[in-house]
């Protein structure tokens, strides 16, 4: 029998986020997990934890047994944080540098192996450590909701506290392309964060696969880098170094004979065969190509999730981190639009239909700074919608479930917008 069949107190048979996490994190047959009861017998504790605040509320996976690393783990990056989050976790982190939460009632997670097995054999933090050069490694992992698009992230630090990387596992279709993705833009991007005003990014240390999973370690942000307010005006100098890349600008060219419009179309095609819903993105690239097929605009790469929650500042210089939807050949002003419509999908809460309007509005304030005409821009906003609407395909294809906010929402405003029909607040005609 394995360990996990022989621990009657193991949280991986739960079903809620504590179970999904310890599923990711401890997936090893080998490991034996146990709350409020020594190991195995035949197994030595690797690891504690504090779960926090408890095993039917967890929200966070706290590393026990060194106190600079607990309180690391708490207040790493606590700037960038919501203020009530920020304040429980400044609170939780004073008491963690003296070793206090050691002595809090929390649940205890004993993590252990058989005696014969290497904890960087077994353990996804071992192995990571292993990867650093580190011999000791102490992981810290929030706890979500099972959700099929989220991803669990490990927070690595060395015992006297230092942050040594971010740690992100794909563990379905859709998270392993997303963790693939950003790990092969983040190869890429030494190259030419050197470029003027483009932002600094976090260094790619190591990919790893293993048992169905994707893992990529991500060099920790500067300790000092606080959060770019959601009420600054974008900023257009590194929008535009984003998408050359420290190349000149590139030549406009007719979207009609765009790379970019063929995956459009490859996209739609397969997403008719898999859903009823998508012979109206067949439609609707169709009519993208009827509007804006002879408007000429440049190309160039995109961060993919431009919002003010992946943007930071460090040292007067902008830092933008989370570019698992990195990719080339989209129109320029991509990035300018998808801030305007997370901004109002997601800070305001508004409807798919109002988070339209906004990227209209956004492109036509700043548009004209990226250098785009009004038709470019409105060929920018369409192009970017439709786009929003495959990701969202894309993710519920590759097994991550629809986004409610955007399908079928998103659909009827795109269809809405191409037969020239105006869109009410609440998204009808």
């Amino acid at each position: 029998m394995t360990a996990r069949t022989t621990a009657a107190t193991d949280p991986r048979s739960r079903t809620d986020g504590l179970g999904w996490v310890t599923r990711a994190v401890f997936g090893d047959e080998r490991v034996a997990l146990t709350v409020g009861a020594p190991p195995p017998p035949g197994h030595r504790a690797v690891a504690r934890y504090a779960v926090v605040p408890s095993l039917d509320r967890a929200r966070f996976l706290l590393p026990l047994g060194a106190p600079r690393a607990t309180a690391a783990s708490l207040l790493a990056y606590n700037a960038l944080r919501p203020p009530k989050v920020r304040a429980v976790r400044a609170a939780l982190g004073v008491l963690a540098r003296v070793g206090a939460v050691d002595l809090a009632p929390f649940p205890r997670l004993t993590v252990s192996l058989p005696d014969p097995v290497a904890a960087d054999e077994a353990l996804l933090a071992g192995r990571l450590g292993a990867a650093l050069g580190v011999p000791s490694v102490l992981a810290a992992c929030g706890v979500r909701p099972p959700d099929p698009n989220h991803k669990p992230t490990l927070q690595l630090f060395a015992p006297d506290g230092r942050a040594l990387g971010y740690a992100k596992i794909g563990w379905n279709g859709a998270t392993r392309a997303l963790v693939t993705n950003e790990a092969a833009a983040l190869r890429e991007l030494p190259a030419v964060t050197g470029a003027p005003d483009h932002p600094a990014a976090p260094r790619l240390l190591a990919e790893t696969t293993a048992a169905g999973q994707v893992v990529a370690l991500v060099e920790p942000l500067p300790p000092d880098v606080r959060g770019v307010s959601a009420g600054e005006p974008p900023r257009i100098a590194a929008l535009l170094a984003v998408a050359r890349r420290g190349r000149p600008p590139a030549p406009p060219r007719p979207l009609a004979a765009s790379a970019f419009l063929g995956r459009l179309a490859a996209e739609a095609e397969c997403a008719a065969t898999g859903t009823p819903d998508g012979a109206r993105a067949v439609a609707a690239v169709a009519a993208l190509t009827d509007r804006h097929g002879g408007t000429a605009v440049e190309f160039g790469h995109w961060h993919g999730d431009w919002v003010p929650w992946n943007l930071g500042v460090h040292a007067g210089r902008l830092v933008a981190w989370d570019w698992e939807h990195s990719g080339p050949d989209v129109p320029l002003g991509f990035d300018l639009a998808h801030d305007a419509f997370q901004r109002a999908l997601v800070l305001r809460g508004e409807p798919a239909a109002a988070a339209a309007r906004a990227v209209d509005a956004h492109l036509e304030r700043y548009g004209a700074e990226l250098g785009l005409a009004p038709a470019t821009g409105r060929l920018v906003a369409d192009a970017y919608l439709l786009e929003m609407w495959l990701r969202t395909w894309r993710l519920a294809d590759a097994g991550a479930g629809w986004n409610a906010a955007l399908h079928p929402a998103l659909l009827d405003v795109i269809e809405k917008r191409h037969s020239g029909r105006p869109i009410s607040p609440a998204g009808d005609v």
